[in-house]
């Protein structure tokens, strides 16, 4: 396994309960990538991920088998807030990635207004093939899709922030199967787009769509290291792999100052370092990786993402003013935040470890194709976050009341799928598996979110077993 985020340990645990030996390389000092903590004023804090998919049962499952099924939690259901440009609104309940079931609930009416309304109950009435394709034939983004059907003001006010919040992208650079599988065959099937999204909610799993773990996510990567550790799965970490070849019936991984031979390789790295490695095998992935590696102008981007995190000594915020969190709108230019999560207001456990008065508060800043101009200064930026936290809460907060504060940053960690991006994955990664005992897994062909991971990879190496088998 090269690779040591969650992608590759989730492949090294499938490879060892089947009994293969197994050797994972991490080129950090750390496993488990963008799920990790830090410790800010006494608390341990998620700096990366902090929850997790339920729609998709992968990590559930996961969890599960890892023994930490007790320790599993659900936010309160007190939901999230949008800032747009009129100020704050409560994002609708009922919908998918921003996209509404009904345009006609108070919510939405509320969100966009009565003309937005009307242009987005024209989606009941419109012919389903409208905004499926673009004027080429082509499928179309997510963006054009709602815009088609739902209108702008949706598209804008919606389905936005939430995109921009989850994948730090524009909706019309995101490929709608990536991001919602399902959707356009939905939409074919039941006639509105609205109609479609109510569909595939009837269908999910009932419940929170989002869960976590006491303690945070990072307890899922202890208890993921120390199972393989268990099941005598060898970590070398600060070990960086510079070339992987085919020789005979075997990989040759160069790994510093040692020559690894496996039958079979999963590369579980970001999506330019295996495009790297792989070059030669497969040029075609470089189709699939961020801007700047190799790769065509127009392939998926990957933002910077900067996280601000405070621990606040401020009852007021108690009530939970803006519930889970707020999702900034593009037009709301007073913010340079595009996303607020009140985490004591989201997780009890949280609260209970914080005590009574004090609040955990994390921003995001960064989006795909902007460049977001940050202060180097720590105390700079926590200045600038703590102004941003203030206008999306709706309640003055001052320096006084920082007890502690952490920046960290997630360089090229997000990147998103692009249109078309699916129908290349699928190519190239068919291309990769003629060759003997070689694949792939991560986020940048997966899918963002760690429940299209941990899919994927176990996915990934059962095909692979079966064809070594063969």
């Amino acid at each position: 396994m090269i690779g040591g985020g969650i992608a590759g340990l989730v492949a090294a645990r499938e490879f060892a309960v089947a009994g293969a030996r197994t050797c994972l390389v991490e080129t950090g000092s750390g496993l488990g990538g963008c799920i990790a903590r830090h410790t800010v004023a006494g608390l341990a804090l998620d700096c990366g991920a902090e929850s997790f998919a339920t729609r998709n049962p992968s990590v559930s499952r996961l969890v599960e088998s890892l023994g930490l099924a007790d320790r599993v939690v659900t936010p309160q259901p007190v939901g999230p807030w949008v800032y747009t440009r009129r100020g704050p609104v409560p994002l609708p309940s009922a919908g998918l990635l921003g996209i509404p079931v009904s345009a006609w609930s108070r919510e939405v009416r509320r969100a966009v207004g009565l003309v937005g309304t009307l242009r987005a109950g024209l989606d009941d009435v419109l012919p389903r093939r409208i905004g499926t394709r673009d004027w080429r034939g082509r499928p179309a983004s997510l963006g054009r899709l709602v815009r088609a059907r739902m209108g702008s003001r949706v598209l804008r006010t919606l389905v936005g922030p939430v995109v921009s919040g989850v994948y730090s992208a524009d909706p019309d650079q995101v490929d709608i199967d990536a991001v919602a599988p399902g959707l356009r065959d939905a939409l074919t099937r039941e006639g509105s787009l609205g109609k479609a999204v109510g569909s595939l909610r009837t269908r999910a799993p009932p419940g929170a769509v989002a869960a976590s773990l006491v303690g945070g996510m990072a307890e899922l990567v202890l208890a993921l290291a120390a199972d393989l550790r268990a099941r005598g799965v060898q970590i070398r970490t600060n070990t960086t792999v510079g070339a992987l070849r085919r020789e005979g019936g075997h990989w040759l991984i160069d790994a510093g100052d040692t020559t690894l031979r496996a039958a079979d390789v999963m590369v579980c790295t970001p999506g330019e370092v295996a495009a790297g490695l792989l070059s030669a095998e497969v040029p075609s992935l470089a189709e699939l990786v961020p801007p700047g590696a190799p790769g065509p102008p127009g392939a998926p981007g990957a933002a910077e993402v900067v996280l601000a995190t405070f621990v606040l000594r401020a009852p007021e915020l108690d009530s939970a003013p803006r519930g889970t969190g707020v999702l900034v709108s593009r037009e709301a230019t007073d913010v340079a935040a595009k996303a607020m999560t009140h985490a004591t207001a989201k997780w009890d456990w949280l609260r209970e470890a914080a005590g009574p008065g004090r609040h955990v508060i994390r921003l995001s800043y960064g989006r795909a194709g902007e460049q977001t101009r940050l202060p180097d200064s720590d105390d700079e930026f926590a200045t600038l976050a703590l102004r941003d936290a203030s206008r999306l809460l709706g309640v003055d907060l001052d320096a006084e009341q920082v007890e502690g504060f952490a920046r960290t940053e997630w360089p090229g960690s997000l990147p998103y799928p692009a249109p078309g991006h699916r129908k290349l994955a699928l190519a190239a990664r068919d291309e990769l598996r003629q060759r003997p005992g070689i694949d792939v897994a991560g986020a940048w062909i997966a899918g963002t979110g760690l429940a299209a991971v941990v899919a994927d990879s176990g996915r990934a190496v059962r095909l692979m077993l079966t064809r070594t088998q063969a």
